[in-house]
């Protein structure tokens, strides 16, 4: 019996149903299902959210024939199979007893009875030599591909949310919301590819065009085509774009091109000019987020280190100092967006054009400048550059002597505040001023303490800025930040196994943190640096959460504090918030040490919602930028084990022993943070266990 009157096609999830074809497709491919079970699915999901009765199905699919319950429950078991319902966190279809069926997930709609045409950016791409690689090893090859769909390709179309039109053996065409989210997802895959070691080399040829849609749901048309042929001839490892797609990307990615003129591609009328992205720039920024950075809706602005004009280079850490009160300053500003010190600093001693730092960091405005220092005497020089037209926009120098270091700062900070927000309050300058400490021998000292402090995986590091730190405060028993940073230090400690977690040395992890707040209880460094100590050291998680929350009140812009909100929110069960604050650490900080602990955190929360291929994709690019990081190292065991990839999770476990040899799942509890949930430490358990770590 036909399914309906109307020809329409129905999405849901990856699914398609065409009631022309009468077929059933999940991402292009056409599902083997009887009419019976497709005139089922489609009457129920025609009905989202209804309770559909035994009787009304059986009339709907068998009008004129008298058949039992039994054979209706077949037919929904076949369509349960079919659309593997039940697996992977999926549920379409539900039983509700002794009264029917219901369809129990968002369908969308398309009728058929017109074509329609849109742009579209378009994505095709296949594996070169793949006929001669299955003749040499067919096997090897077919398993090596199938992995990087599963690891690869198919987590990136994700990311970008790329929409799978269809598949062939070897090969897949693509469409994405937008030409950057195009070209960002071939740059992450191959850019993953050739840093990965697989022996299979992708080609891409991208697109921006009309296309029809058909009444089957397929794309159409000149656009596909085009993005067809391009692929065709495109470079093995390389990227192929059309002018259109070229014009929309050029100058927004870090990619370069060459020019490969005017193209006569096959069943193409005209000939189309093409641009190859040259290999080997594409940038750090586009690897690590999987995509190009937008400006936000506020200004933004980069410090960068200032150069150390002085002629003793133990001045350096002056310099960054200088820098990093700067950073702290502006970002108390909430009418700003401020990128990370971390990030900033990425480009300390390089050579590197204002126009390409702002497209790395997504930023309007760069600060750059220098610092001198002569005997008593300091001069700092700054400069504001519009980084998207090279334009500047304040330049300025700054004399004073040493006492007069924090009036410096707070003049650079005043200037650059007054140049590109002229509507934030005086007020707000004023509250802004904030003097870490009237005590300049305290405060060099601490500054060094930072430069160690940062040194991150470095356990002498740590271990000297401590010390520093300590003797810092004792120079100012009030130094509140120089509290917060000592503090830190121990939590440093634990999260790298370096710890023995005796008392004496949780009594003075949390003196350090509780004197920090009683001294700088407005301060947002003060209040997410104590309160991650107090979290994941002194395992007082709520009160942890809420210093957190309070410092991203106070600066919404403190990449560091959206890092620790986000382990926060997977140690108390929400998954999900995790992600999202995951995700606001990185826009603040898209090239910062800390993006190796926030890539493992986003696969932590992909491993506690059931997302083990992503959890393990997320790992693995943790572990591309440190192969030693141990959170990274273990969540990619745990979700590679519970995916089924055996071999990979034990390799990895057997890498986890060798950075820890005394890690066994009887303690892994005491190197992981303050879970609130038991059954979550129990499949992390339960995910090492299967991985092959000793009991």
């Amino acid at each position: 019996m036909s399914s309906s009157g109307v020809h329409r096609t129905l999405r849901f999830g990856p699914f398609e149903l065409l009631s022309t074809k009468r077929v059933l497709r999940r991402n292009g491919v056409t599902l083997s299902l009887g009419s019976r079970a497709f005139d089922i699915l489609f009457y129920l999901a025609e009905r989202p959210g209804k309770i559909i009765g035994k009787k009304e199905l059986i009339d709907h699919v068998w009008p004129d024939v008298t058949v039992e319950e039994g054979s209706l429950r077949v037919h929904v078991a076949a369509i349960r199979k079919a659309l593997r319902d039940g697996q992977f966190g999926n549920r379409y279809i539900a039983s509700v007893k002794g009264r029917g069926y219901s369809f129990v997930e968002s369908v969308v709609r398309l009728e058929d009875s017109t074509e329609r045409r849109r742009l579209a950016a378009i994505l095709a791409a296949d594996v070169a030599g793949y006929s001669a690689s299955l003749q040499r090893a067919e096997e090897a090859t077919y398993a090596e591909f199938e992995r990087l769909k599963r690891e690869l390709i198919a987590p990136s179309l994700s990311r970008h949310e790329g929409r799978l039109i269809k598949t062939t053996g070897d090969g897949a065409l693509a469409e994405f919301a937008s030409p950057l989210a195009a070209m960002g997802c071939a740059v992450e895959i191959q850019d993953r590819l050739a840093s990965g070691g697989s022996a299979l080399r992708l080609r891409f040829g991208l697109n921006l065009g009309d296309v029809s849609v058909g009444q089957d749901g397929d794309l159409y048309g000149d656009g596909i085509t085009i993005a067809v042929r391009l692929e065709e001839i495109s470079d093995p490892g390389g990227i192929l774009i059309s002018e259109k797609m070229y014009s929309e990307v050029e100058g927004k990615l870090d990619v370069g091109f060459e020019d490969r003129g005017e193209l006569q591609l096959n069943n193409v009328s005209k000939p189309v000019r093409a641009y190859a992205a040259r290999a080997g720039t594409h940038s750090a920024p586009i690897d690590r987020l999987g995509a190009a950075l937008s400006l936000p809706d506020k200004p933004s602005i980069a410090v960068l280190p200032f150069q150390n004009l002085s002629s003793d280079p133990e001045q350096e850490f002056f310099a960054d100092g200088m820098v990093e009160e700067i950073i702290t300053a502006l970002s108390r500003f909430k009418a700003l967006f401020v990128i990370a010190r971390n990030s900033s600093f990425t480009y300390k001693g390089r050579a590197v054009e204002v126009k390409q730092v702002g497209r790395e960091l997504g930023v309007r405005y760069v600060l750059e400048g220098s610092v001198r220092k002569a005997a008593n005497r300091v001069r700092v020089t700054g400069q504001l550059i519009d980084a998207a037209t090279g334009a500047h926009l304040w330049a300025d120098r700054f004399d004073g002597g040493l006492g007069d270091i924090f009036d410096l700062q707070d003049q650079v900070t005043e200037s650059v505040v007054g140049a590109i927000a002229p509507a934030v309050e005086t007020a707000e300058i004023e509250r802004a001023k904030y003097k870490p400490t009237e005590s300049l021998d305290a405060y060099a000292i601490y500054l060094r303490g930072l430069a160690k402090f940062y040194q991150y995986g470095n356990r002498l590091a740590t271990a000297e800025a401590l010390r520093l730190f300590n003797s810092a405060i004792e120079l100012d028993p009030e130094f509140a930040l120089a509290y917060s940073h000592a503090s830190h230090c121990y939590a440093q400690a634990k999260t790298n196994s370096w710890s023995s977690d005796t008392a004496d040395e949780l009594a003075e992890a949390s003196r350090l943190a509780q004197r920090a707040l009683e001294l700088g209880k407005d301060d947002a460094w003060v209040l997410c640096g104590s309160g991650w100590t107090l979290a994941l050291v002194v395992r007082d998680l709520g009160v942890g959460t809420s210093l957190v929350d309070r410092a991203l009140m106070l600066n919404s812009s403190l990449a560091e504090a959206w890092r620790c909100s986000g382990w926060m929110r997977i140690w108390l069960g929400d998954p999900k918030l995790a992600i999202e604050h995951f995700a606001r650490a990185m826009r603040l900080s898209p090239l910062g040490r800390w993006l190796v602990d926030i890539q493992s955190g986003i696969a932590h929360a992909h491993f506690f919602l059931d997302r083990y291929d992503e959890a393990a994709s997320w790992a693995a690019m943790a572990l591309q930028n440190n192969p030693d990081f141990q959170a990274g190292v273990r969540i990619s065991a745990a979700s590679n084990a519970i995916a089924g990839r055996t071999g990979e999770a034990h390799e990895t476990a057997v890498r986890l022993q060798r950075l820890n040899s005394a890690l066994r799942v009887s303690n892994l509890k005491h190197v992981l943070g303050p879970y609130r949930r038991a059954e979550d430490l129990t499949r992390y358990e339960e995910g090492l266990r299967k991985a092959g770590l000793p009991e």
